[in-house]
């Protein structure tokens, strides 16, 4: 898996990555103690409003975010955002009222719903090769991973040095360090779609998203996702110390379950996708993560909560949560072209943060007012759901040549000149790696 980083584009993005990460992580613990430090017992309510400016912030502007980057060299976007971030970040600290925190973080997070997708649009263009691309996508997994463990370690120890606004200088400093990586990098920058005008722009990648059976499948499974994760997110900490009487450190504890089950998917995954479907994996991944949180409903309704169950619970969760969502990077590169890789991943971007949306509130809302299996039950409901969408849309049989027929142009179009397996004939009928573009409108019938 390491042996991706012998690139040199790819790890200084990754550094970029791991770094601006690592400082928005600080960030979250320096803001939670500043929202303590100005709404006191409220501070929950700050933090619970912060959050859904972070989600309404990144479902409606990741797709305007993605049509403007299509007009602007890729690195040249990344890094100005980058440093925007970097000036939010040295703001935060001077905040003397709770409104200031809500514009600095939709600020924000608006950026990074125009650097996200962009950066991880990026990544298959400096790794053509399918494997190096899985490699790196099972690394930036572990980096999400580990920096949940280590960025509030870090934060930590640097409390006893310094005071909470520090944090903030902490994390300015990171953006910046990820901009400079980012200079540093010669980066691809694909030529925009022929599409024209902003909404088309900004719809681009969400068409393209709907029409693509194997994404409205993956659309599914992230229903999923949101779904296990939501629930370990939203009432570990409910769980541990209300349900189970236990203290903080046993919340850390079973997060860090979760984690570590992420992290073995990420480390396994591949070799594993290496000689099995991507489809196969993920819809397993998902089965997995839902099997044991229903194993553990059942166990909080006949038997009561214990924190064994709770454990290893969601240590397979994380263990599937990761195996759904590590791989699908590669789907979204295999359907779309370069040009386009920027909406699409933008509109995954969009459309998993919406499903956040819907499952975070519905997960406190379930626990509060039903309590544990009963919460779980509810959203694995919505997870069953999921996985019943995505196994209808995306079929088994999904290679990435498809046999279809243009009727509709000449035999000398350069598009089936330049198709090398074309097969001559009055339909104009050939087979190429099928993508939803201004030719493809929609995907061919299977028994066509």
């Amino acid at each position: 898996m390491l042996a991706v980083l012998k690139n040199r584009s790819f790890r200084h993005m990754f550094a970029a990555q791991v770094i601006a990460i690592i400082g928005t992580g600080l960030a979250t613990v320096a803001l939670g103690l500043i929202a303590y430090d100005l709404a006191g017992a409220d501070a929950s309510i700050v933090l619970s409003i912060a959050l859904t400016i972070k989600m309404v912030s990144y479902v409606t502007l990741a797709p305007i975010a993605a049509a403007l980057a299509s007009q602007f060299p890729r690195r040249s976007w990344l890094v100005t955002l980058d440093i925007l971030r970097a000036l939010v970040a040295l703001a935060l600290p001077f905040v003397s009222e709770i409104w200031q925190i809500y514009v600095l973080i939709f600020v924000m997070q608006a950026s990074s719903a125009g650097f996200t997708p962009a950066f991880q649009a990026t990544i298959p263009d400096v790794l053509p090769d399918e494997d190096d691309y899985t490699n790196a996508l099972s690394l930036s997994r572990l980096a999400y991973d580990i920096e949940s463990l280590l960025s509030p370690t870090l934060a930590a120890l640097l409390l006893t040095l310094v005071t909470a606004n520090s944090l903030f200088f902490g994390t300015a400093a990171g953006f910046i360090a990820s901009a400079l990586l980012v200079v540093s990098t010669v980066l691809p920058s694909p030529q925009p779609s022929a599409t024209t005008g902003l909404y088309q722009r900004t719809t681009l990648g969400i068409r393209i998203y709907l029409k693509t059976p194997r994404l409205r499948g993956l659309l599914g499974l992230t229903a999923v996702a949101a779904s296990v994760s939501a629930m370990v997110i939203i009432n570990t900490v409910v769980i541990i110390r209300a349900e189970l009487g236990l203290s903080e450190h046993m919340v850390a504890l079973a997060l860090a379950a979760f984690g570590a089950g992420s992290m073995l998917a990420a480390f396994t995954l591949p070799r594993l996708l290496a000689g099995h479907q991507d489809r196969s994996l993920m819809i397993a991944g998902a089965l997995i993560a839902i099997l044991a949180q229903t194993g553990l409903a059942a166990y909080a309704i006949f038997a009561n909560a214990a924190l064994l169950p709770v454990m290893l619970c969601w240590f397979l969760s994380g263990f599937g949560y990761s195996t759904v969502l590590t791989p699908s990077g590669r789907l979204l590169k295999r359907s779309a072209r370069a040009e386009d890789r920027p909406a699409v991943f933008a509109a995954q971007f969009t459309l998993s943060h919406g499903c956040w949306l819907i499952t975070y509130p519905l997960a406190g809302w379930s626990m509060s007012s039903f309590g544990m299996g009963i919460s779980l039950l509810v959203l694995n409901a919505l997870a069953i759901l999921g996985l019943l969408y995505a196994q209808r849309q995306w079929p088994a049989d999904d290679p990435e040549n498809l046999p279809h027929a243009h009727p509709e142009l000449a035999a000398d179009h350069p598009h089936l000149q330049s198709t090398a397996d074309q097969e001559k004939s009055t339909s104009q009928r050939h087979s190429h790696p099928y993508v939803i573009d201004e030719l493809h409108k929609t995907f061919p019938p299977r028994n066509q």
